[in-house]
């Protein structure tokens, strides 16, 4: 359903709905308003609550909200009429019912009906999607149309739509300003750390619909699927089912999968988007093989629960979730993403077969949740870690270059509410 309240009223009944949008203020505040021009402006003035302000009902005002409810862009009406004193040019209301009926359109038109409706409102989910439009290499219109019309049956449903202008993170931001009950995040992993990172200990869960390129917080949570990953990510939200897992911090970055120093970042800079529109998935492949033959060793000092171990490697990785494809996170052999501890992988490769070799390896454990045996990896788990590094490495965060070292990661234990498939 549409998240959007329509609101007009006779002359004699502003002040009552008026007062009644004022009572209701919490409830009105998750929906956008829509009204006929001077109803709107009072309803402004008097509560504070943004307000799209049509014309006046007498003069094509109602006939805009009429074309609104029309559209199926209305989830509810109220509509407050006298039915006593009604002057002769204010707006008739068995226009507006006949196309609420048509329409499947609930509309109240007094104090005890338009609690019934607000009551059943307050009741019903409110979900902001914020949808990456460039995401992916599908037809986003199309895709958002499947996600309408698959998700509009379960929740009042705002949606947004990224820009260049407008981040995910400043969406996130306003959706969780006027009270979300869920927020969906639609796009590539950029999109979806950027939603979460605002999430994070706000206790408002995250649902997603994987239209990236790796979608590797997808992949590691069980989301999606390779099948019409976006249909099996609606049925998803749908059941509502979900999962409290950790989150991290590197820096004052949020983190929800994964911190790369080295080769993972060297990897992740050298696949730009346009490398990532030419080979799709297989970029990360590409770019990394390039870096293998770039990639030098440097010294880190890395400092675990006040000791401080100085190593010579080609690559850590600080996991808080990654799938069995991030194969530079899988020391222990599986990311454990609930568990309040960080996966921290360190690896050493001189040769670029050793590199490909100890890759390998890291992936077929990772697929069966086994300890890979090598002794160029080396892996611990921690509430935190400190790294510096001689020469400064490039860091990269989910999948966004953030800067160089050192940094400090922190688990954040339990930091968000994510739907997951239902293991019943």
């Amino acid at each position: 359903m549409p998240a959007t309240i329509a609101l007009i009223a006779h002359d004699n009944k502003k002040n009552d709905i008026v007062a009644f949008v004022k009572r209701h203020h919490i409830v009105f505040s998750r929906y956008t308003l829509i009204a006929t021009g001077n109803t709107g402006k009072q309803i402004q003035n008097s509560t504070g609550l943004p307000v799209d302000c049509l014309l006046p009902g007498p003069i094509g005002g109602d006939a805009q909200l009429f074309a609104a409810v029309a559209e199926g862009k209305v989830c509810a009406v109220f509509f407050f009429i006298d039915a006593l004193h009604a002057k002769s040019h204010e707006p008739d209301i068995q226009a507006l019912l006949r196309i609420c009926d048509v329409h499947d359109v609930a509309i109240a038109t007094n104090l005890a009906t338009g609690e019934l409706v607000i009551s059943a409102l307050a009741r019903t989910q409110v979900a902001h999607l914020i949808f990456n439009p460039v995401a992916g290499q599908g037809d986003s219109d199309h895709e958002l149309t499947i996600i309408e019309n698959m998700l509009g049956g379960h929740f009042n449903l705002h949606i947004h739509q990224t820009t260049l202008e407008i981040t995910a993170e400043e969406l996130t931001k306003r959706a969780i300003a006027v009270h979300a009950d869920l927020i969906i995040a639609s796009g590539g992993d950029g999109t979806v750390s950027a939603v979460a990172s605002q999430l994070i200990d706000t206790n408002i869960p995250l649902a997603i619909i994987p239209r990236g390129t790796a979608n590797a917080f997808c992949q590691a949570l069980g989301i999606g699927g390779t099948v019409m990953p976006i249909r099996a990510a609606c049925r998803i939200i749908s059941e509502g089912y979900t999962k409290v897992i950790d989150a991290a911090r590197c820096n004052d970055t949020p983190m929800i999968l994964l911190t790369g120093i080295g080769f993972e970042a060297e990897m992740v800079d050298k696949a730009s988007r346009e490398f990532k529109d030419q080979w799709g998935v297989l970029a990360y492949l590409v770019a990394g093989w390039q870096q293998l033959d770039e990639q030098e060793l440097f010294d880190a000092a890395v400092e675990i629960e006040d000791q401080i171990y100085r190593v010579e490697v080609g690559a850590i990785t600080v996991a808080n979730a990654a799938p069995p494809t991030s194969v530079l996170a899988q020391g222990m052999g599986e990311v454990i993403y609930d568990d309040g501890l960080l996966d921290v992988t360190m690896a050493k490769v001189d040769t670029k077969l050793q590199a490909v070799t100890s890759m390998v390896n890291a992936f077929g454990a990772a697929l069966v949740h086994l300890t890979p045996n090598q002794e160029n990896i080396h892996h611990v788990r921690t509430r935190s870690i400190k790294i510096a590094t001689d020469p400064p490495q490039k860091v990269v965060v989910d999948g966004e270059v953030i800067g160089t070292t050192p940094i400090k990661v922190e688990c954040i234990p339990k930091g968000l509410t994510v739907f997951v498939p239902n293991p019943n």
